[in-house]
C-alpha cells in the first residue's frame, strides 16, 4: 500500500498460513468472517540465555533470529553460527561458533520486549544502540529500477492483500529481481527475516539492495548497513535519523518509491532526484 493511500483488500483463503487468523466481524447488516494478520511473541535465546522478546508474525522464525543477530552485531556472517533451532512454541535458541567473543553475545540484550512497531526498544542506554557500519559507497540503482522493485514488492505481498495489516521487505538485484520476499506485522521483523534468509543461503549482499513497503527509520538503515547492502528503497518517507545514518554508512537511500522516487542527499534530509 502506498504511503498515505488506500487500496482494496482481496480476501484470500490461505488456511495453512501461520500469519493469518480468522475473525468474526459485526457489521450493520449482520456478521461476516474475515482474516487478520497474526501477532505473537517470539523469545530469542543465545546459548540458552533469554536475550530478547519481540512481537512478530509467525513464520520464518529462524531467519528472523539470524537477521536480528546480524543487525545487532552479534554475528558477522553465517560462519559465526554453530546451530539454530526452535526449542519450544515461539522460542528460538542460537548457538554461536567457537571463536565468537563472549561479549558479542550480549549485544542483542533487551531489558523489555520489543513491540512490532519498534526495532530498537528495550535497550537500556543510548550507548547500547547498534551503530551503522561505515563503508565505502557502492552500487546506486537508477530511478527506474527503484520504482520497478517497489511496484514488484507491492504485487508480491499476499498477506497484506488478505489483511491490510502488515509490512513487506525483499532484496533486489540489478536486473530488478526480488529475492526472499517476507511479510510481518513489524517492518523491522520483515527486514530481519529477509536478511536472515539471505545469510543462511550465503547470498552476497554487496550487489543487492533492500526494498521495504514502509517508511525508512533508523533501524532499517542500520540493519542494511550491518549486512553491507549498498541501497535501501522505501515506499514511504525516510526519517531524519535514517537519512543521517545512510549518509554516514554510505548507503544510497530512496523514498516515495511507489510514487515518484527521490534520493535523499548526503548529510541532510532534503531529497534529490536520482
Amino acid at each position: 500500500m502506498t504511503a498515505g493511500g488506500a487500496s482494496a483488500r482481496i480476501h484470500l483463503h490461505m488456511p495453512d498460513d501461520p500469519g493469518l487468523r480468522g475473525v468474526s466481524l459485526r457489521r450493520a447488516g449482520g456478521t461476516d468472517a474475515d482474516q487478520v494478520v497474526a501477532e505473537e511473541p517470539l523469545e530469542l535465546r543465545v546459548e540458552g540465555r533469554s536475550t530478547a522478546i519481540t512481537m512478530r508474525t509467525p513464520g520464518h522464525d529462524l531467519d528472523l533470529a539470524v537477521g536480528f543477530l546480524l543487525g545487532e552485531g552479534v554475528i558477522d556472517g553465517i560462519d559465526d553460527l554453530r546451530a539454530i533451532a526452535e526449542v519450544g512454541p515461539n522460542v528460538v535458541d542460537v548457538r554461536l561458533a567457537e571463536g565468537v567473543p563472549a561479549a558479542r553475545a550480549r549485544l542483542a540484550d533487551r531489558d523489555m520486549y520489543a513491540t512490532s512497531s519498534c526495532g530498537v526498544c528495550g535497550k537500556a542506554s543510548l550507548d547500547r544502540l547498534p551503530r551503522p557500519r561505515q563503508r565505502p559507497g557502492g552500487w546506486v540503482p537508477e530511478r527506474a529500477l527503484v520504482e520497478a522493485v517497489a511496484a514488484a514488492l507491492g504485487e508480491a505481498m499476499p498477506l497484506f492483500r488478505a489483511t491490510g495489516g502488515c509490512h513487506g521487505a525483499a532484496l533486489f538485484d540489478r536486473a530488478g529481481n526480488l529475492h526472499f520476499v517476507r511479510e510481518d506485522v513489524g517492518r523491522h521483523n520483515a527486514v530481519d527475516k529477509v536478511l536472515g534468509a539471505a545469510l543462511r543461503a550465503e547470498l552476497a549482499f554487496g550487489e543487492l539492495g533492500l526494498v521495504v513497503s514502509s517508511r525508512a527509520g533508523f533501524e532499517i538503515v542500520q540493519k542494511a548497513s550491518a549486512a553491507g547492502l549498498p541501497a535501501v528503497v522505501c515506499m514511504g518517507a525516510a526519517t531524519s535519523l535514517a537519512v543521517d545514518a545512510a549518509a554516514f554508512a554510505g548507503v544510497a537511500l530512496f523514498g516515495w518509491a511507489s510514487r515518484a522516487a527521490v534520493r535523499y542527499g548526503e548529510g541532510g534530509s532534503h531529497p534529490e532526484r536520482p
